[in-house]
């Protein structure tokens, strides 16, 4: 049971039911951790608004896909992990990519590279250094797309974080964590 209460789109505010509506829109449902988070109409707006800006950025849906349930199983986020798989698979990766990027892992030397910075983010707390920025664009990364993974892993911090700490149940066909809680 969440710790906090799934807001319903129809019996809410009119700036919390705007937002729930564009959810809705582009999932055909209102998952419940937008549900959730509709607790705070500021930190909807911030989520959801993360969410359009990085999809409109250089990365690939696949990339950010694959980012997403590495920094879930890393967290220990069965919501994300779950809620990415599904969306990864949607983006046009195969179920091995997936598992693999669950491990930090890929098949593609670009992929990789940018998996494993993702998690040297999570694990070090953002102490990475000039050597593993290198091999970022070592792979072929730009800049920009340096700076976009950068945004990826924060924006699935916020989400594990949410899920995790609010207990939000999940509501996509559950994949299981590789390491147990």
């Amino acid at each position: 049971m969440s710790h906090v209460s799934m807001i319903d789109s129809t019996q809410t505010t009119a700036d919390r039911a705007a937002v729930l509506a564009q959810i809705q829109q582009a999932f055909g449902t209102v998952p419940n951790m937008f549900r959730a988070v509709a607790n705070s109409p500021a930190a909807l707006r911030s989520m959801w608004g993360s969410f359009g800006a990085l999809g409109g950025g250089t990365l690939s849906a696949k990339l950010g896909e694959q980012i997403a349930v590495a920094v879930a199983d890393r967290n220990q986020c069965e919501y994300c992990l779950s809620a990415h798989t599904v969306l990864g698979r949607k983006a046009g990766a195969t179920a091995e990519e997936m598992t693999a990027a669950q491990a930090g892992h890929a098949a593609d030397p670009k992929t990789d590279a940018a998996l494993r910075f993702a998690l040297k983010l999570v694990e070090q707390r953002g102490q990475v250094n000039g050597d593993d920025v290198h091999r970022l664009r070592d792979a072929g990364f730009t800049d920009e797309g340096i700076v976009e993974i950068v945004a990826h892993v924060a924006l699935n911090l916020f989400t594990n974080y949410v899920n995790v700490a609010l207990n939000v149940p999940v509501d996509f066909p559950q994949v299981k964590l590789r390491r147990a809680a």
